[in-house]
């Protein structure tokens, strides 16, 4: 697997831990130690992460190159197919409400396409995706954006939240493990999600290949909570992903219908 497709989930879990030893590294990315450790160096190289014998430390503060903005462009044109798998998968007329995250953003380009449509973002880089679109009633869901993320966190997200419905919600994921279910690597990502699955008719979950297997710190629910999955083909090559294929499998048995974009 290229090195870039392990560093955003690399980089976040160094980031929600503070300090992460590389055996714990390694044991939530499904990777070898030796792997672990490589990555860790290239994040160093960028000033990312700071390596310290036998584990990596954040660098604090965080800076926004090393959030939202630093992940945008790895695997963007991945991120686009899922995005485009996932708007399809929008029915007419739906209310959606639409998660923060990377791929995210890349369902709500796509979402510009079906107007006329109501959709609430929990992101500032959504919001500023549909913003003044012919056809499109942009809800943009109140609270404070997390530093270096643009996600909607705190009480005002959750008391707005539990003030509507929605069709659809599109679940944005940290990590999918074949045991412990969907997880995020904040706990205030993590709390607005679970607001969200309750406030929402039904879930669509989307992730790309490299968080499936691994385990975020924050669970959000389990595998059961989305009736679908979307990520890229690559999740079902166990010679680059080795826990894609086993992932893919719990997700059927929870009765998860699969889309590999």
């Amino acid at each position: 697997m290229p090195i870039a497709d392990r560093l955003d989930v690399t980089l976040r879990l160094v980031q929600a831990a503070g300090r992460i030893a590389v055996p714990e590294l390694a044991t939530r990315l499904g990777v070898s130690e030796m792997t672990a450790r490589r990555d860790l160096d290239a994040l160093q190289q960028q000033g990312l992460v700071q390596r310290v014998r036998g584990a990596a430390v954040a660098v604090r503060p965080v800076a926004a190159e090393s959030g939202f903005a630093a992940r945008a462009a790895w695997q963007s044109a991945t991120k686009d197919r899922i995005g485009a798998a996932t708007a399809a998968l929008v029915r007419p007329g739906e209310t959606v409400l639409l998660d923060a995250g990377t791929t995210t953003v890349h369902v709500a380009t796509h979402l510009r396409l079906l107007a006329p449509l109501t959709v609430g973002v929990l992101s500032l880089q959504a919001a500023a995706q549909l913003v003044d679109q012919p056809g499109i009633r942009l809800l943009v869901i109140g609270g404070e954006p997390r530093p270096a993320e643009g996600s909607m966190v705190g009480q005002l997200t959750l008391r707005a939240l539990r003030d509507l419905a929605f069709d659809c919600f599109v679940l944005s994921l940290g990590g999918v493990h074949a045991e412990d279910g969907y997880s995020e690597f904040s706990l205030e990502d993590a709390a607005v999600k679970q607001v969200a699955l309750e406030r929402s008719g039904r879930t669509v979950a989307v992730a790309d290949a490299t968080k499936l297997g691994t385990r975020a710190f924050s669970r959000i629910a389990g595998l059961d909570a989305a009736g679908q999955f979307v990520t890229d083909r690559a999740a079902a090559d166990e010679a680059t992903h080795p826990l894609g294929p086993e992932t893919l499998t719990a997700l059927r048995a929870a009765g998860t219908e699969i889309h590999l974009a």
